[in-house]
């Protein structure tokens, strides 16, 4: 079984935000899939279903981002996830809006929650999709930039992004992370 998790924040305040671009690609995997992620277990809410002909969970932590690991950690060993069958979606502030980048594995930069992730996990070798969200936001703190929401003329763009991200994913299951990293990054 493949667990896909979307990192953001819960409620309906952040709902919109650029933090929260994991749990809107979640809902159109979701969507597109006919799969309900509505139960709540391990601090989050989970969906399970068949994408690309791939046994999955879809994963939206209900923790706060900076704690994303705690609910990760706990579904990973109750499901006996393998690592290279974790893939995690969210937001990067260091690459530009709408562009998707995949990654076997690596370190989490300068992504909070990915710290909670791979602090809790002891482990950074699981694929992960991060979606731009870096442009112009002047002296807005970076804290304030990524909470907030998207502006009118990045509506299309990360609309793409999301679909693109969505696709590579089910490419992933269904060709494995080099083609979709072939197919997809850049």
């Amino acid at each position: 079984m493949y667990a896909i998790v979307g990192l953001g924040n819960p409620g309906k305040k952040y709902a919109n935000t650029k933090h929260n671009i994991g749990f809107i690609t979640v809902d159109q995997l979701a969507e597109r899939n006919d799969i309900r992620v509505n139960k709540r277990r391990h601090k989050a809410l989970l969906g399970e279903g068949v994408i690309g002909g791939q046994k999955v969970i879809l994963v939206k932590p209900q923790t706060f981002m900076n704690l994303s690991g705690e609910s990760v950690v706990s579904l990973v060993r109750y499901f006996d996830i393998d690592m290279e069958k974790l893939i995690v979606i969210y937001d990067d502030i260091d690459i530009p809006m709408g562009s998707i980048r995949i990654r076997k594995s690596g370190s989490a930069g300068t992504h909070n929650g990915m710290r909670s992730v791979i602090s809790h996990l002891k482990e950074e070798g699981f694929p992960r999709v991060r979606i731009g969200i870096g442009g112009e936001r002047g002296e807005v703190p970076l804290v304030d930039y990524v909470t907030s929401g998207f502006r009118k003329t990045d509506a299309e763009t990360v609309e793409a992004a999301v679909i693109r991200a969505a696709d590579a994913i089910e490419t992933l299951l269904r060709e494995g992370v080099d083609a979709a990293m072939t197919r997809y990054n850049g």
